[in-house]
Parts: C-alpha cells; sequence; structure tokens
C-alpha cells in the first residue's frame, strides 16, 4: 500500500516548519526577502513541482511569496517546472516570487538558470552537496546529548541533514535526524522540529523508507499522532468507497473499524453532495 502523507497530517508538519523557518533560513543562505508570516496553499494542482514532493510557499511579511523548492537531480526540465510555476503564482496573485531550489547531496554542480533574450530566471540555489553530513551530525550529537541549546545554524543543519553528503544511508539518516530531534530539551521547539525533520526527510524516502522512519519514531507522541492521522484518513477513504457501492454501514464499520457515528457522518455528506 502507497503511504500518502494526508492534508491533516501536511498542516501540522508545514505548520510547524513555517515557525521554524520565519526567520532562519533567508538569513543563513544570505537570501534578500522579508520574515516570513505564514505558510500559503497555493492550489495550482495542474503543475507538479520538485522532485521529491511538494513544495512549500511561504507569504513574508515584505508582501512576497518564497517558494522553496526540492530537487534529487539535475535537469534543466525542472528549472522550467519551477518557473512555469512561479508564472503562475504571480499572474494570480500579483506579487513577486522570491525561489531557492535546494537540491540533495546527488547533485554536485549547480544547474544554470535560464537567460535567454527574452527571458531571464535565476532562482538561488542550494547544495546540500556542499555540507559535511558527517561532520554536522556529529556536531549535533554532542550538542544534543550535552544539553547544549541549539541555535538558528544548528536547527537547520538538523532538518536539512538527510539531504547532505553523508557517508550515512539516506533513510537511516532521516530516522537519525527526527530521533535526535526528539533530545531537545525544549519542549515547543522539540515538537516544531521533529515535525520539521519529518516533513522534509519523507520529501525524499520511498514508501519502505518512509515506513521505517514512522516506525522507528512510533513512540515519539507526534509521529503516533502523524501515522494515527494517516491511518484514520486511510480508512475514511476505504469508507467512502464502499458507501458509493452501496455497502450497509454495519458492514462498513466491520470492515474499516472506524465507530459508526463517523461512517453515518461521511454517508450524510455525501448524500448531500449527490444532492
Amino acid at each position: 500500500m502507497n503511504i500518502e502523507i494526508s492534508k491533516h497530517t501536511n498542516d501540522l508538519i508545514q505548520k510547524h516548519t513555517a515557525a521554524l523557518l520565519r526567520e532562519i533560513m533567508p538569513e543563513f543562505y544570505g537570501i534578500k526577502i522579508g520574515r516570513v508570516k505564514e505558510l500559503i496553499n497555493p492550489e495550482l494542482p495542474e503543475i507538479k513541482v520538485g522532485g521529491g514532493g511538494t513544495d512549500m510557499v511561504f507569504l513574508t511579511d515584505d508582501d512576497k511569496y518564497l517558494h522553496l523548492g526540492f530537487e534529487t537531480g539535475s535537469d534543466k526540465g525542472d528549472i522550467v517546472k519551477h518557473l512555469n510555476y512561479d508564472a503562475r503564482l504571480m499572474q494570480r496573485d500579483g506579487r513577486e516570487v522570491v525561489t531557492v531550489i535546494i537540491y540533495t547531496a546527488d547533485v554536485t554542480e549547480a544547474p544554470p538558470g535560464i537567460n535567454s533574450e527574452t527571458l531571464v530566471y535565476n532562482p538561488h540555489i542550494i547544495l546540500m552537496h556542499d555540507y559535511d553530513g558527517n561532520a554536522i551530525y556529529a556536531d549535533l550529537n554532542v550538542k544534543i546529548d550535552t544539553g547544549q541549546p541549539l541555535g538558528d545554524k544548528d536547527i537547520l543543519n538538523l532538518l536539512f541533514l538527510p539531504l547532505m553528503r553523508n557517508s550515512i544511508p539516506r533513510n537511516e539518516l532521516a530516522a537519525k535526524s527526527v530521533e535526535m530531534a526528539k533530545k531537545i530539551a525544549d519542549p515547543a521547539k522539540r515538537e516544531a522540529c521533529v515535525a520539521a525533520a519529518f516533513a522534509f526527510a519523507h520529501k525524499h524516502l520511498s514508501d519502505g523508507e518512509l515506513k521505517k522512519l514512522l516506525e522507528a519514531t512510533k513512540m515519539y507522541d507526534l509521529a503516533d499522532r502523524l501515522a494515527n492521522i494517516y491511518t484514520k484518513d486511510a480508512k475514511i477513504e476505504v469508507a467512502r468507497a464502499m458507501l458509493k457501492e452501496d455497502e450497509t454501514v454495519k458492514r462498513i464499520v466491520r470492515y474499516t473499524e472506524l465507530d459508526e457515528e463517523t461512517v453515518l457522518q461521511l454517508q450524510s455528506e455525501m448524500s448531500e453532495t449527490v444532492v
């Protein structure tokens, strides 16, 4: 079964990610843009951007969009996709878009932008290959194990650790980044870091690797909530499909293990939609 991160789960992890990125990322990478205010749902479903999942778009306090993209390869066609996406955003909302494309360690050289006679598009490029993940992982481990507070740079390194050049397999490093985040002393920062680490990690994991990541962190309350939300959403989709086939409520309850009230509510919602 394919593991899809539900809308509710994305809302949770991206809310925490937005909070962490309010001031950290633009300043750390020298990007000229205001503070991140909130996460935006662009709702441009016709365009699939990024090689590892849905990109993130944030509204900043200088009324611009910060488009955070992720790529695992260096194909010029990907740059065109980002250009198309940004143009659609600008056309719809009339806001300037500042785009940052983060390439995983598999990409060793920054791909060229677009510089034609009538069109120029040069997004900010960040190569995770330039970062020594082994050294950064060791440094973070020492700081967290000894109870040292993490600075802004440390938090960003923790989030992007699975994307960096490293001798540890990416799926294992993703689990380790979440495990390290779980040890952060400050409760609010701990939960935000776990959610954000999960958000960045799952973009570059296969279904099997994502399942292992969830299993590795299932004892942590946030990971439990992520897994539970996914499980319930999956059951609800099954219940909807069975209702379309005119299955009885009793049979659906027995098959999905949802409570009868939930199934009846779904039945009512679907009936109203048909009307």
